[in-house]
């Protein structure tokens, strides 16, 4: 056909003004059809206002840009940032493309990048933006956040099989539920007669001092103390033979945790023959009937070793607890707390006086199972043992760590800022 009808808009004569647009190596060509078609000009005016020109044509600045982006658009639809920049780097003719027709132009979209194109919808391109925006913040987020490990304090040991790494676990969550039945009243003194706090406390310090003269074996103090209290709890004693129930009591505690055990005339020795040996062995007939030969206890000893290896402790850190937890044994107001709560206290106490700061790591909550604020009321009482440890008549436990031998464990400031610091 050689020209256009108005009643037969689709008919494309050599009339129409032709664009052209430059896709690649390869040309599309659009006719604008009839006075009924409008002009891509014209189109564009209704989406971003007057075209630019005939005045000269200027790359406009990023604030200019993002006012311009911010006039078109649209209301009703979203829109991401690269639509926006899409928008503003469009309509901005290069001087060099420019035609000398006023009613044609030639657009190069050659170095448009694929990811402007409109192949994926404005939606999804939205939420793909918004997603990626919350990725970024959880990701900055988790690197703002470092989570101290906890690590396997038994791998080490996963070869050694006097560490039982298969069972330690099971271990001592049994420990912990079986030192509540072998856990003494705090309040059993009330019922001895003949004897009071006083008195076990001078007697316990007497025999740290046989314990250090003998050069036992340190579960073995720590059983003397456990016998003795349970033994006094259903037991009255006068005061001529407590002396008697502490002897047969480390004595017991020997043949149990010893290799060697001391011989009973040596115990009459260390006691300046205040007893006879019938006297030691009609009183171990006594005790063990008395506890019913339950001498198998979880002590603070047992604890200690374990959480003392969850700490990563050397040796003056091991030290310095030790001298804690034994300054407790002397007190009787200490037997509130259970053993598995007085050995976290101790190595909680011994880690702050030696670092001067206060820190409860993760491994340790995990592997004690006690937060910092549960041991912490503990620990101000061992912080007040510590500092009147050199003053009063019960200085056994001090003089013990005062020796080259312990470390002059007992010689460190004690850690005066826990008892000042309000929870």
């Amino acid at each position: 056909m050689a020209g256009s009808d108005e009643n037969n808009p689709g008919v494309i004569g050599p009339a129409n003004v032709q664009v052209a647009f430059r896709v690649g190596t390869g040309k599309f060509a659009a006719a604008a059809v009839g006075n009924n078609r409008r002009a891509l000009t014209n189109i564009n005016r209704n989406i971003i206002g007057p075209p630019p020109y005939p005045r000269p044509v200027n790359k406009r600045g990023l604030l200019e840009r993002q006012a311009v982006c911010q006039k078109v658009i649209p209301v009703h639809r979203p829109i991401t940032r690269k639509f926006a920049a899409h928008l503003a780097n469009t309509h901005q003719t290069k001087p060099e493309k420019i035609g000398k027709s006023k009613d044609c132009s030639i657009v190069d979209i050659e170095n448009s990048k694929a990811e402007n194109d409109f192949s994926v919808p404005m939606s999804v391109q939205h939420t793909e933006a918004i997603r990626g925006g919350i990725e970024e913040m959880v990701e900055v987020e988790m690197e703002d956040v470092e989570d101290e490990p906890v690590t396997d304090i038994d791998s080490p040991d996963s070869k050694n099989p006097l560490a039982v790494v298969e069972y330690i676990d099971d271990l001592y969550n049994f420990y912990k539920k079986a030192e509540k039945s072998y856990r003494v009243s705090p309040s059993y003194m009330q019922q001895q007669s003949d004897i009071n706090e006083r008195m076990r406390g001078i007697l316990i310090d007497w025999l740290v001092e046989v314990h250090y003269k003998f050069e036992l074996m340190d579960e073995t103090l720590y059983l003397t103390v456990n016998l003795i209290d349970r033994f006094l709890e259903v037991n009255q004693v006068v005061r001529k033979k407590l002396q008697l129930v502490g002897i047969t009591a480390m004595l017991l505690a020997c043949k149990y945790e010893e290799v060697s055990v001391p011989v009973v005339e040596d115990l009459i020795l260390i006691s300046d023959k205040a007893y006879s040996r019938q006297e030691i062995l009609d009183m171990e007939k006594l005790m063990v009937k008395t506890l019913k030969f339950n001498l198998s206890v979880p002590t603070p000893y047992v604890f200690m070793r374990r959480y003392l290896k969850a700490a990563e402790s050397d040796t003056k850190f091991e030290l310095l607890s030790f001298f804690m937890i034994e300054l407790c044994l002397v007190e009787y107001e200490m037997l509130k707390y259970p053993s598995s709560l007085l050995a976290a206290a101790a190595i909680y106490t011994a880690q702050c006086t030696l670092s001067q700061s206060k820190h409860w790591s993760k491994n340790n909550v995990r592997y004690t199972s006690y937060s910092e604020e549960q041991l912490m009321e503990c620990s101000r009482l061992m912080v007040n043992f510590h500092q009147n440890a050199g003053t009063g008549k019960l200085t056994g436990v001090h003089r013990k760590y005062s020796t080259s031998k312990y470390g002059y464990a007992a010689k460190i400031e004690p850690v005066n800022f826990l008892v000042n610091t309000r929870f």
